[in-house]
C-alpha cells in the first residue's frame, strides 16, 4: 500500500511539472455595432445608389476567436502554435473565404536569444512592422485604411504556405522576413510571396520600414486572372497582377499623452505582359490623444495618388483620393470599450469613392461612413 501511494505521488508530481511547462489559451475579440454609409451603388433596378444603415461586424478590428499554445522545451526554447478564425457577428458566418482558421494558422519554434521561426498561414512583414505606424494598423481600424487597402496595412490578406522568421528584440531593434511558396509543380514562381521588414523603438520614438512582393496573384477587384492557383501563397490581394510590389516607411513619436505618426507607402501592380501598371502612393498623418486613461480621441488624414488604369476610375489614368477620419474610444474596463468614428473620402479625376470596409463604391466622388459599436476581448 505504501509503495502504491509513493508511485502515485511521484506520477502526480511529474504530471504537474509537465502541465506547468505547456499551455493552451483560448482568446478572441468581438467587435459589433452600427454603420451608416451615405451613398452606395445598389443592385436594385429601381435605385442606382442609396444610403445604407446596417448592423456591422469588425468596424475597428475583425471579430475572431483562436487558440494559442506553447510548450517549454528547455534552454529558452519553446514550441508554439496559433490557430485563429475570423467570423461575422451579424450572421455568425466564417470569413476569409470560409476557412476554418482563415486569419492565422501556424506552428514553430521560438527562442529568447535568436527569435522565432513559424510555418503556415501568416501575416507578411508590412503588417508586422509597418502597419503599426499607420492609423488603420493600430488604433483606427478598418475604415481608416488607405483606399482599397492597396498596401495591406490593414491585413486584409494573409500569406499561405509561408515560412517566417522574426528576430528577438536587440536593444529596440526587431526585424524579420517571410517566404510564401506557390506549392505548384512546375510553377515555383506562380502565386508566391516574400517580404522583409524592420522596426526600431527608442523611448517615445519608433520607426519602421517593410517590403512585400507577390507574383501572379489573384485579386478581389478582378476582371481577369481570377483562376490563380488557390493553393498558392496569395489568393486575396486587391488586384490580380503579374507582380505586386509594396514598400514604405513610417514613424511615430509619443509626447506625454499624445502620439503623432506618419507613413508613406507605395504599391505597384504590374499586369500580364508588363505593358501596363497601376501605382498607388499613400501619404498619411495621424495623431491620438489620451484625454484620460479611459478616453482617447484620434484623427488621420491620407492622400493617395494613383497613376495607371484603375477599374473604379472610368478609364482615367490619374486618380486622387483624400480621406479624413475621426475616432473617439472609451474603455469601460480593461477588456471592453465603446467607440464612435467617422470617415470621409473624396475621390478626384473621375474615380468613385469607396471607404475600405463599405459594401460598395459610391455613385460619385465622395462617400461618408459613420460607425459606433462595442468591442470586447476575452
Amino acid at each position: 500500500m505504501k509503495k502504491t501511494l509513493i508511485v502515485a505521488a511521484v506520477a502526480a508530481s511529474f504530471a504537474t511539472a509537465a502541465n506547468a511547462q505547456s499551455s493552451v489559451t483560448l482568446y478572441g475579440l468581438i467587435d459589433a455595432g452600427f454603420t451608416y454609409v451615405n451613398n452606395e451603388v445598389t443592385t436594385r433596378a429601381d435605385k442606382g445608389s442609396a444610403p445604407a444603415f446596417r448592423l456591422s461586424s469588425g468596424n475597428i478590428n475583425g471579430s475572431r476567436w483562436g487558440l494559442r499554445g506553447a510548450e517549454d522545451l528547455g534552454g529558452g526554447m519553446k514550441a508554439i502554435f496559433t490557430l485563429e478564425s475570423g467570423f461575422s457577428m451579424g450572421d455568425g458566418s466564417s470569413l476569409q473565404g470560409g476557412r476554418e482558421f482563415g486569419r492565422q494558422a501556424y506552428a514553430g519554434i521560438s527562442t529568447a536569444q535568436f527569435g522565432t521561426v513559424t510555418l503556415g498561414r501568416q501575416y507578411d512583414s508590412v503588417v508586422d512592422y509597418l502597419g503599426p505606424m499607420t492609423a488603420n494598423g493600430s488604433w483606427g481600424g478598418t475604415y481608416f485604411s488607405h483606399p482599397f487597402d492597396n498596401d495591406n496595412t490593414n491585413n486584409s490578406f494573409r500569406v499561405n504556405n509561408a515560412v517566417k522568421y522574426q528576430s528577438a528584440n536587440y536593444s529596440g531593434l526587431t526585424f524579420g522576413g517571410l517566404y510564401g511558396f506557390s506549392n505548384e509543380a512546375g510553377g515555383f514562381a506562380d502565386n508566391r510571396a516574400y517580404s522583409a521588414g524592420m522596426q526600431y523603438a527608442n523611448g517615445p520614438f519608433k520607426i519602421a520600414a517593410a517590403y512585400l512582393q507577390m507574383q501572379n496573384s489573384s485579386g478581389k477587384l478582378a476582371t481577369a486572372n481570377t483562376t490563380s492557383n488557390t493553393a498558392g501563397a496569395v489568393t486575396e490581394s486587391f488586384l490580380p497582377s503579374q507582380t505586386q510590389r509594396t514598400y514604405g516607411v513610417g514613424a511615430n513619436y509619443a509626447i506625454g499623452p499624445v502620439t503623432l505618426g506618419g507613413a508613406w507607402t507605395q504599391s505597384r501592380f504590374q499586369f500580364v505582359g508588363g505593358d501596363s501598371t497601376v501605382r498607388f502612393n499613400n501619404y498619411e498623418l495621424n495623431a491620438r490623444y489620451a484625454l484620460t486613461p479611459a478616453l482617447a480621441v484620434g484623427a488621420a488624414y491620407t492622400y493617395t495618388d494613383v497613376k495607371g488604369y484603375l477599374p473604379t476610375a472610368d478609364n482615367n489614368d490619374h486618380a486622387r483620393f483624400h480621406q479624413v477620419g475621426l475616432q473617439t474610444d472609451y474603455a469601460l474596463s480593461k477588456r471592453t470599450d465603446i467607440y464612435a468614428e467617422g470617415v470621409v473620402q473624396l475621390a478626384k479625376n473621375g474615380a468613385a469613392a469607396q471607404v475600405f470596409g463599405s459594401n460598395a463604391p459610391a455613385a460619385h466622388g465622395n462617400q461618408v461612413v459613420v460607425s459606433t459599436g462595442l468591442r470586447h476581448r476575452f
